[in-house]
Order: structure tokens, then sequence, then C-alpha cells
């Protein structure tokens, strides 16, 4: 038989390492699905639409470190994998995507379906996107496209005609105006150089209050962060998608840093007088030390993110683990802990307060308590994953993490709809693990309802059937809704904000999966058990109020002006007045815990 330009790209794929691709087939693309059909060797996840299959390629680079492929058909498939593609790109994951392009004759003529798709992907694939226009060309654009994915962590392009992927697949000649490209990367070691490493170590060791933010950039990383640490006598914030970098337990873990963070992370950057930043972009200057309160040092592997959200004394760009295991040796014990001490009270009382939130009554379910509940009764290695919107709150401040675990969400995009996609993705690429995502009714509503579908189509290939999904089921587009009140002195616009009932477990019921319904607040730890304990995927409805307000670590007196003028106005006050108050007053009301 001979073998097809699509019978190289699937077996080249192969020898780079992909084992699954998701994606949506379609008549500009039928070529490479036959040869993924003849071939055998790489698993093709059907999703239910383009966008999902990209969020499920970004969520694969960031559960398993390979390269996430996603495929889709010229047009409208193509183009629906954008915003995936930007989630990728935005958050540093190695994505490539292949896309069909109708034939390479009728490009130019205004064709059906026929769009510039190197025009299209030229931003979110800024790093590599081409077309093939000959077979002896594939070969090197493949390589390079998984190459550059690979080492520059971004999202690449391949954009195949329709009439290339049947011809037959010559190999480059010998001739001049030839590529003979080859497959593989390895991922060096990066190490800034001796001098800036003393430097960075003179800096860290002058400063009696050290305060260290981690990212996505220092996840493996985790033992060499812990060590730093605990050398210096520092506490550690981290950004969200450095949320898994160290354990909760930890008590100089202060947990999420800005608007979705704690109150310990908020007194630690203003009160620190030096800053260790290690692979975060978090982007939000209010939430870091005030410019010129605290001398910096970043550690970053990308330079172009190196001084980009504090103005850093030393700047060293490296692998986080390799640069910490080489700064390591030239830092001083710091035998003196009043600072940590602080640190460590901080967290107690912010603990303590948490717990008094979650556990206060709402109408029907505290969301808090959701988050609060699952938290000690997830399994070990288990993975979490978080839409956008209010839920991301009770991610952030609520969920514990254990060593161990994973989780994410769409960071740096920050886009509705990612953590069903992600869960799905969490789960093919680790099967014996639990797999747990959390979802506001709006996400459900807008794409994540139909992944379901997904997943009652491959459940029972996986090892075991512990999938959940938990809809945060209020009725409303919660955290704009918020935003409205609070930033802009807005009540809420019902026309906008207010959305359809929606029975999620009877749909989930109905396509064979296991449903819960939960409208009482001492269901809710119940609820989870049963779940957790369920040989089928489960989807959880639970009943939440939203009038629990997601309150920021810090509320400026801006900020309560504009929420007051809302309040007068807003269609829900009553609700908000009571939830805003027991939240407020938590410690003191009568039942609290002391």
């Amino acid at each position: 038989m001979t073998t097809t330009v699509s019978d190289f790209l699937v077996e080249r794929l192969s020898q780079w390492g992909v084992t699954r691709i998701f994606g949506y087939p379609g008549d500009g693309i039928n070529g490479v699905f036959g040869a993924l059909r003849r071939a055998g060797k790489i698993e093709f996840i059907q999703c239910r639409h383009e966008e999902m299959a990209a969020f499920m390629a970004s969520a694969h680079a960031k559960f398993t470190g390979e390269l996430g492929v996603c495929i889709a058909t010229s047009g409208p498939g193509a183009s629906h994998l954008l915003t995936g593609l930007y989630d990728a790109r935005m958050d540093h994951m190695p994505v490539l995507a292949i896309v069909g392009q109708q034939a390479r004759t009728a490009l130019g003529g205004h064709y059906q379906q026929e769009l510039d798709l190197v025009s299209m992907f030229k931003d979110v694939a800024g790093a590599f996107v081409q077309q093939a226009s000959a077979p002896a060309q594939v070969r090197h654009l493949l390589d390079r496209a998984a190459r550059t994915a690979l080492g520059e962590r971004r999202v690449t392009a391949l954009i195949l005609p329709n009439d290339l992927q049947e011809l037959p697949y010559e190999a480059p000649a010998r001739a001049h105006g030839t590529l003979h490209s080859g497959v593989g990367y390895q991922r060096p070691s990066m190490v800034p150089r001796g001098e800036e490493l003393e430097r960075a170590a003179q800096i860290l060791n002058s400063g009696e209050r050290v305060a260290i933010l981690v990212g996505a950039g220092a996840l493996q990383a985790s033992r060499q962060v812990a060590a730093v640490a605990n050398t210096l006598g520092a506490g550690v914030a981290k950004a969200l998608l450095g949320k898994a970098v160290l354990a909760d337990e930890l008590p100089w873990v202060t947990g999420s840093i800005g608007l979705l963070g704690t109150e310990p992370s908020l007194k630690l950057m203003n009160e620190c007088d030096t800053l260790l930043m290690i692979g975060s972009g978090f982007p939000y200057a209010e939430f870091l030390p005030e410019e010129g309160k605290a001398r910096g040092v970043q550690i970053d592997i990308a330079p172009d993110m190196l001084g980009l959200r504090y103005p850093m004394e030393v700047n060293l760009q490296g692998d986080a683990a390799d640069t910490l295991d080489a700064l390591l040796p030239l830092l001083v014990h710091k035998e003196k802990r009043t600072w940590r001490e602080r640190i460590e009270g901080w967290r107690k009382r912010w603990d303590d307060k948490l717990e008094k939130r979650a556990l206060t009554p709402a109408s029907p379910i505290n969301p808090q308590r959701v988050v609060h509940e699952l938290s000690p009764r997830l399994p070990d290695q288990a993975i979490i994953t978080s839409d956008s919107g209010s839920c991301a709150n009770w991610f952030a401040r609520d969920l514990q993490i254990r060593p161990g675990m994973q989780c994410s969400l769409s960071g740096g995009l920050a886009s509705m709809g990612a953590a069903v996609p992600y869960a799905i993705a969490a789960k093919f690429a680790h099967p014996e693990r639990s797999v747990i995502a959390l979802v506001g009714d709006g996400a459900m509503q807008m794409n994540n309802l139909a992944e379901l579908i997904t997943v009652a189509k491959y459940w029972r290939q996986w090892t075991n059937g512990r999938w959940i999904c938990a809809v945060f089921n209020n009725q409303d587009l919660n955290q704009v809704t918020w935003e409205q009140r609070v930033m802009e002195g807005d009540p809420k616009f019902v026309a906008s904000q207010e959305i359809p009932d929606v029975p999620y477990h009877l749909f989930a019921i109905s396509i064979g999966l296991k449903g819960i319904y939960v409208e009482r607040e001492e269901d809710v730890g119940p609820a989870w058990e049963q779940a957790l304990a369920s040989d089928v995927p489960v989807v959880i409805d639970f009943r939440t109020d939203p009038d629990v307000p997601p309150l920021p670590p810090h509320i400026s007196l801006e900020q309560a002006k504009k929420f007051a003028s809302a309040l007068l106005q807003d269609p829900d006050r009553g609700g908000i007045i009571k939830q805003t108050a027991r939240q407020l007053l938590s410690n003191v009301l009568p039942g609290s815990k002391d």
C-alpha cells in the first residue's frame, strides 16, 4: 500500500511520542483520519466541539508535561479551536493544532470553508504556523512545529490542504532547496551564571522578612521551594496555577494570592522586605509589595517574563528546580524565626475564619461549604479542575491540596468552559486517579453540559469510573454579578445575569451517568462520599446561594462605597445583606467556633 502524506504524518507524530489526539472530524481533514484508523497507534478522542478539544490538549500538556495535540477540519472547525488554543498560549503550554484546508487548486477562489488560516492562527500560534504545499515539505514542518511547541512551551499550528493529505508521501530529495529534519527534543538544564546566583543569595540572605510567590513554573520544584523557604524562614503564597506546588497542610503556606486570595497572603506581601518570585506571571500589581518597599529576586525560564510584574534587583533566567538547587548552597539558614511565627499565626487565624465562613448557614447551600466538605474527603493523588467564575473563589481558598495531588484551571485566559474538558483530559492521562471538576452553572450551560456526553462515551475504557462534576447551581452568572456590584457600583442586571434552572443531575442520569441532587447543607458531605465511592461518573447538582459574597482579602473604601450604592437598587438586596453580614461577622455570630 502506498504511504500517503497522512500516513507519514501519523507515524511521525507517534515518533514524537504522541499517543492521544483530541478533536472532531470533517471532510477537510479526512485524509488524516483515515491514516489514524489505519495506523492504530494514536488514540483519537472525539469531543463534542473543537473548542473543547483544544482545552483538552492544553490540559493534557498541563497534567503530563507532554505535547498536547488537537485536530479539526477546515473553516469553522479550525476557527472553533481558537479559545482553547489561547488558553494554552497564555498558560505557556506546548500544544500543536493540526487543521485541514481546502484543495490547493481552490485556494484564493472564495471557495466554501476557505479561510486564510495562516493569518487566523498567526497570533495564537505565532511561534510557528505553516501551511504545507508539497509532500516533501511535511516532514520538516511537523518536526519544527513539535520541537518549537515543546522547546518554547508555545502553541504551533500545521495546516494541511485536503488534496495534499491523500498524495503519496515523498521524502525530501538530496538537492538544493530541501530540508532534512529529525525527531526528538530534550529540555536542557538551564541555570544562571554563578555571579548572578551570588547576587540573588546576597539579597535573600540580607532579608529579614522574606516572602516567596510560586506559580506554574515551580510545579516541578516543590522540594526545592520548600528547602529554600525553610532555610530563609519565609512564607509562601501561591498564584492559582501554582496551587499544587506545596501542600496546604504546611503552616507557613499562606494560600492563593490576589482577588481570589487569602488574608495571610495579602499580609505576607504587604509586610515583607524581600520578595522571591518563582515561575509566576501573576499579573495584579496591587497584590504584590508596594514598589520600593521590598527587594526582589525572580526566577523564570522565559526571559520576557522577568522583571515584568515587579522591579526586581536580580532576574535569574533558568529552570526553577535547577536554579534553586544551585542557589540553595549559597543561602544562610536564618536562626531567628519571628517572621515565620507571624506568618503561621496569620495562617491559623485565617483557617479558623475560613471554616466559620464555610459553615455559616445560607439559602439553600453555602457554596464555600461544598468545597470545604470536599477537601478532607479527597482521595490521595486526586486531580481537581475548576472553571472560571465564583466557583474559582472557593477552589482558590477552601480547597486544601495535599502532596501528590494536581489541580488547574484556565489561568491567563480565565475562560469559562474549561473545567469539564480539563477533567476529561486528566482522566485519560491518569485513568487510575480520581478526578473532580468544580463548575458553575453558567459554564455548564455554555458548553460543558455537552461534554458530559463525551464522558458517557468513553468512561468504561478508564481504569475506574471515579470522575465527578460538581455543579454550583445558583441560576446566576455570579462572579460578574458581584463584580458589577463591587467594581462598578451597579445593581444586579437581571436580564444579563439570571440564567435558566437546569436539572443537571437528571441530564447525567439520562445519558447513563449517576446524578445526585443536593439542596440541604447537611447533605453536602454525604453526597461527596457517595460520589467518591461510585464506580460510575457522577454529576452532583448543588443548589447554592448566589447571595454569599466572594469577599476579597481586602475591601477598599471605594469598593465599599460602590457596593453600598449598588445595594440600594439591587433586586436581591435582602439576601445579600443577610449573607454579607453573616460572612463578615462569622467569628462573633452565636454558635460559631472559637
